[in-house]
């Protein structure tokens, strides 16, 4: 099965998509992520203000399988949280590019960017 996997953003490992903009990074979960989780039912997401450690759990997601933590791709404040997953948290599944994102993150260290995957390293990594 192939896989959406945007070239216009950089990939964790741990599944997580980095999409910046100046000094800001929205982050989101992969099309592979979702689909492996199945139908997303919570999400569990930090604080406008509260900062984040790349590599270290941010939140959590829950789906009819699995529970997973949530890993920054990056270090730095939570400028913005999607709390439209709260209430339809099956926005992960239908969209996780687009409407399903969860957080922005305000940049501390762009030198960060650099350990992240691209596209194709990606899709590599889950083929």
């Amino acid at each position: 099965m192939s896989f959406e996997t945007p070239d216009d953003r950089q990939y964790n490992e741990s599944h997580e998509w980095a999409l910046r903009d100046g000094d800001t990074v929205r982050v989101g979960i992969s099309d592979f992520a979702q689909d492996e989780l199945g139908d997303v039912v919570f999400v569990e997401l930090p604080d406008v203000g509260e900062d984040v450690t790349q590599d270290e759990a941010f939140g959590v997601i829950e789906s009819i399988k699995a529970v997973s933590d949530l890993y920054a791709p990056v270090s730095g404040e939570v400028t913005a949280v999607n709390e439209d997953l709260f209430d339809a948290p099956e926005m992960v599944n239908e969209d996780p590019f687009g409407d399903g994102w969860m957080l922005e993150i305000a940049i501390e260290d762009e030198s960060e960017l650099d350990e992240l995957l691209s596209a194709d390293e990606y899709t590599d990594q889950v083929a």
